[in-house]
């Protein structure tokens, strides 16, 4: 047996070569930490500017109207896509092809026309929709707005459910099958948990999606962040007011995704162990 004086010691470590690779991906972390300090330290000199002290209430009425706006749709969203995500489920013929067109025309056209659709095109049936009484509905910027964007989500929401609920085992069905409960049981009480764990993630990203196409709300005249900081350019021109609208909406959607994967972890934590 050799003596421990007599073992090899490790070759030192080789230092990583300089490719051109690493020099450019140093270089431009390096420009995005100096544009970073240079945002704050721009934001630091302007917190007190005259802008800022005449329309920070502007955005803080837009942040929330963008909140009421993409809350309101997201649950909206929700609720449809349950019986979306079943129909596309169906093995009947009729429930998988309107639903299928359903999630293939809402994911396949830009949510900026479906809203154009739903809010410049109900105009176009004002006597109909007031015959059944719905005109107060669509006359409205904001239920309209609302409207658009749940069903654009629901139709993503579903296809998220979709593919969450596929993803469990069969056996999970077999074995409930065996214990002499019913399909409806089955789903929500065994099945539907579980697919709900899967689409956490996607669920997170599809509500930052949200959040930042909600943006387009502004064009059709809804003050919420953009449309107030649109508001704000038009009678100060200072470029500043898009910074703050920018700061804003990277707030909102970095405190959710904090708030989202804390959420997660407390609901997944038995899986870890």
């Amino acid at each position: 047996m050799s003596s421990p004086a007599s073992t090899p010691l490790p070759p030192p470590p080789v230092a990583r070569p300089w490719s051109k690779t690493r020099v450019l991906g140093h270089v431009l972390m390096a420009l995005w930490i100096v544009a970073g300090a240079a945002l704050v330290y721009y934001l630091s000199l302007n917190v007190v500017s005259p802008f800022f002290l005449k329309y920070w209430p502007e955005y803080v009425h837009g942040f929330l109207i963008t909140l009421k706006i993409v809350g309101a749709s997201l649950l909206i969203g929700a609720a449809l896509s349950l019986p979306i995500a079943i129909a596309r489920s169906s093995k009947s013929r009729i429930l998988n092809g309107v639903s299928y067109a359903y999630v293939y025309f809402f994911r396949g056209t830009p949510l900026l026309a479906q809203t154009f659709l739903i809010y410049y095109g109900a105009g176009s049936f004002r006597d109909a929709l007031t015959d059944i009484g719905l005109w107060w509905f669509f006359r409205d910027a904001t239920y309209c707005v609302i409207f658009a964007f749940a069903l654009n989500t629901s139709a993503y929401q579903a296809e998220i459910l979709r593919g969450s609920i596929e993803n469990v085992p069969k056996g999970q069905w077999e074995g409930a099958e065996a214990l002499g409960l019913s399909k409806p049981v089955i789903f929500f009480k065994i099945i539907l948990p579980q697919a709900l764990m899967v689409a956490l993630r996607p669920y997170g990203n599809e509500i930052i999606l949200m959040i930042k196409g909600s943006a387009i709300a502004a064009i059709v005249t809804i003050y919420d962040i953009m449309g107030e900081t649109r508001r704000a350019y038009s009678r100060s021109y200072d470029f500043q007011a898009y910074i703050w609208a920018a700061v804003l909406y990277l707030f909102l959607v970095e405190t959710l995704r904090r708030i989202w994967d804390k959420f997660e972890a407390r609901l997944t934590r038995h899986l870890k162990r």
